[in-house]
C-alpha cells in the first residue's frame, strides 16, 4: 500500500497516511469545506479520516484515497479519492471526488489527478468513473470536462443537492503510471 505511487512527472498519487495530517488540515478553507467536506475538520476527525483511510488500503476496502503531491514525494497539495462499489452507481462504475488546497488551484494538477486515478481505477478492473458536482462548482465541473469527462445527467442527493454527473469510459488492464497530456491540455 505505501509503496504504491502513480506519477505523470508533475503529480504523483500515493495512498493518504498520517504524514499527511498537518498539510491536510493546513490546506482546508472555505471552498474545501463548502464542495467537499461538509464542514470544518478537527484535528481528531482528520485522524480518524485518515486511519480509515489506510484501513480502506490494508484491507482492499471500497474507498481508496489518495495524497495529491507534486513530484515524487512533495507536500501534499491535495486530496482524490475513489470509491469502488458504491450502492448508487452501477456495477463497474467507481466514484471520484477531489480538492486542492488554496495555494494549489489553477495549475491543473486536479485534472493529472483525476487522470491518474482514472488509470488506477481501471487496472483495478472498473470500466466507468463517475464525478458528481454541485453546477455551481465551477472549478470542479472545468476539471471533470477537462479529464476527458462527459455530463449525462442531474440527480438529486437524499439531502436535496443538485448535482451534475459527469462520466469517463476506462480502459481496464495495468497502471502505467505515466500519463502524458495531450497538446493544449493541462
Amino acid at each position: 500500500m505505501s509503496e504504491l505511487r502513480l506519477s505523470d512527472g508533475v503529480a504523483t498519487l500515493s495512498p493518504l497516511c498520517l504524514d499527511d495530517l498537518d498539510a491536510h488540515l493546513a490546506g482546508e478553507d472555505d471552498q474545501l469545506v463548502r464542495w467537499l467536506n461538509g464542514g470544518p475538520s478537527s484535528r481528531a476527525e482528520t485522524e480518524a479520516y485518515i486511519r480509515r483511510c489506510m484501513q480502506q488500503w490494508s484491507s482492499n476496502g471500497p474507498l481508496r484515497a489518495f495524497g495529491i503531491h507534486v513530484a515524487a514525494r512533495a507536500d501534499l497539495v491535495g486530496t482524490i479519492d475513489v470509491r469502488f462499489g458504491t450502492e448508487d452507481l452501477a456495477e463497474g462504475q467507481v466514484s471520484i471526488a477531489y480538492g486542492l488546497y488554496p495555494k494549489w488551484r489553477g495549475r491543473g494538477l486536479a485534472t493529472r489527478a483525476v487522470h491518474l486515478a482514472c488509470q488506477y481505477a481501471g487496472a483495478q478492473g472498473a470500466t466507468q468513473a463517475v464525478i458528481r458536482v454541485e453546477p455551481e462548482n465551477a472549478a470542479s465541473v472545468a476539471v471533470a470536462q477537462r479529464s476527458s469527462f462527459r455530463y449525462v445527467t442531474q440527480i438529486q442527493d437524499p439531502d436535496g443537492t443538485q448535482l451534475n454527473c459527469y462520466v469517463r469510459d476506462l480502459c481496464t488492464g495495468t497502471v502505467s503510471a505515466v500519463w502524458q497530456p495531450q497538446a493544449g491540455r493541462p
